[in-house]
């Protein structure tokens, strides 16, 4: 091609951009409009490098609503978390987010579903992760965290050893929840079994963070030719080792996968897709309880008064159970429901790393009210966006130092847990909102945090842990990952262990 010709397409494309820019003018009665310098393009380009930078500096600009343009779609961010339930829990036929999780089923892990329906698949899921589960459930992953953190034989002989706290986090509560959930090798509880189970749970979880290092890129399609066919590489081994011929001979099932295989077969989804429906809830499931232990442990390592006061709380719950630590079958409930400085801990530390975007498509033309008495248009087509991580969780007006860790900032000073916070004089509802809200709460949000309870108690009561260098700084965040859930680090931590003799 002549260079005049690569000019000439390269002016046309530049035309085509500048015309579809030019449809969107501001109307009365809707949030300020902030299109960016680059035709079609917008803001994707700041929004994709820090999302979080990007829209504090929008809110500045504009005030706590606003539409930017990003890659031809126009998003509505809304940063007042006293008009959050207005949106979490508006009617799917005005805000729907079906339509986007569908588009991240398929561009991530390649499932179509027919006739999906998430608000009837979620009805059923609930059975199994909450109420009378709940326990069954619990009592599984104290067993597994048990089998993958102190069957190891080299690890039983009380040696340092030293690795990366993330990864150790990831994949101790990882292959935890796949055992839990996905089921244990059959004879279950010999030691040949838990050997299988270890292995096998190993290999989940390091074909699993293989696919997991390029979740960004595939949710936002700028994979290079290379990064896709390892993608594709990685889900072809994901969906072997998860596919319901592999997990059928699986002992000690859970009721969840049982219940799920079930909503599958009803669809009439096919094995082939099965397989992949489930590397998808293996990630939904347990994608984010590593990252979260990660960090509870990081900000105590690095914490130490935060870090006497957990020690003194699970030593004293030791004492009201009356019975030694090592052979204890499970942890009672009532111990797990009764740690309110651990609480503390967890709910500020997911209050600084957790960074999910809560997003609903608009249906039709609507009117948004707010909590303050505004009101504005919403256009059919947009998309409406709430990122609690800039305000409630770090907003300065609620939270005194919102960017230090205290771990007693959601304690009273009679121990109790501290749920008054303000913003403009109001009480908050929404004050920290690791786990969502409205429609798309967590529904596992009891297991995960049962389950981070218990690595943490088990880290603490059973092992010896130390950074490798105490000058070591708290890491930066991985910035592709705002918006996904739990933050990673941009590297890992370097940390030293032992099981105590």
């Amino acid at each position: 091609m002549s260079w005049a010709a690569l000019l000439g397409l390269l002016a046309a494309l530049l035309l085509l951009l500048l015309l579809l820019s030019r449809r969107r003018a501001r109307r009365p009665g809707e949030p300020p409009l902030d299109l960016g310098n680059i035709p079609w393009l917008g803001h994707a380009l700041e929004f994709g490098r820090d999302s979080a930078s990007f829209l504090t500096r929008m809110k500045e600009k504009h005030g706590d609503i606003f539409t930017v343009l990003v890659k031809g779609r126009y998003v509505t961010v809304l940063l007042d978390p006293h008009s959050y339930d207005t949106v979490t829990w508006e009617s799917r036929t005005k805000l729907d987010f079906h339509g986007y999780a569908v588009i991240l089923m398929e561009k991530i892990f390649n499932v179509r579903l027919p006739h999906y329906d998430p608000s009837d698949e979620k009805a059923k899921m609930k059975l199994t992760l909450q109420h009378r589960d709940l326990q069954a459930l619990t009592d599984a992953m104290y067993s597994n965290l048990r089998t993958v953190l102190l069957g190891e034989p080299a690890e039983a002989a009380g040696d340092w050893h030293k690795t990366g706290l993330f990864e150790f986090s990831y994949s101790a509560l990882l292959r935890a929840g796949f055992l839990t959930l996905y089921g244990v090798e059959a004879s279950p509880g010999t030691p040949e079994s838990q050997a299988q189970d270890r292995t096998h749970s190993a290999e989940v979880f390091h074909t699993f963070r293989q696919l997991d290092l390029l979740f960004p890129k595939l949710a936002r399609g700028s994979l290079s030719a290379g990064e896709k066919d390892s993608a594709c590489s990685v889900r072809g081994r994901l969906w072997k080792l998860l596919s319901p011929a592999s997990l059928a001979p699986r002992a000690l099932r859970s009721s969840w996968l049982q219940s799920y295989l079930g909503h599958l077969e009803e669809l009439g989804v096919s094995p082939e897709m099965q397989a992949r429906a489930l590397v998808l809830q293996l990630w939904a499931t347990q994608g984010n309880m590593g990252p979260a232990a990660f960090w509870l442990l990081v900000f105590l390592l690095k914490n130490p008064e935060a870090l006497a006061a957990v020690c003194e709380e699970l030593e004293r719950i030791l004492l009201q159970t009356e019975q030694p630590v090592s052979p204890m079958g499970a942890l009672p409930q009532k111990a797990l429901d009764n740690t309110p400085v651990l609480d503390s801990v967890l709910s500020e530390s997911l209050r600084l790393t957790a960074a999910p975007f809560i997003t609903r498509d608009v249906v039709v033309d609507m009117a948004l009210p707010l909590a303050d008495g505004r009101e504005f248009a919403l256009r059919r087509g947009d998309r409406l966006l709430l990122f609690p991580f800039l305000s409630p969780q770090r907003d300065p007006e609620i939270y005194t130092d919102p960017e230090v860790f205290k771990y007693n900032r959601f304690l009273n000073p009679d121990g109790s847990e501290k749920r008054d916070f303000y913003k403009g004089g109001k009480r908050l509802k929404n004050y920290n909102m690791p786990w969502g809200a409205g429609h798309n709460q967590c529904l596992g949000k009891s297991y995960a945090i049962y389950s981070i309870k218990q690595f943490v108690f088990l880290m603490l009561t059973h092992f010896d842990l130390e950074l490798v260098s105490t000058d070591e700084e708290i890491p930066k965040f991985d910035l592709s990952r705002y918006g996904f859930g739990l933050m990673q680090p941009e590297h890992d931590v370097a940390v030293q262990y032992r099981v105590r003799p």
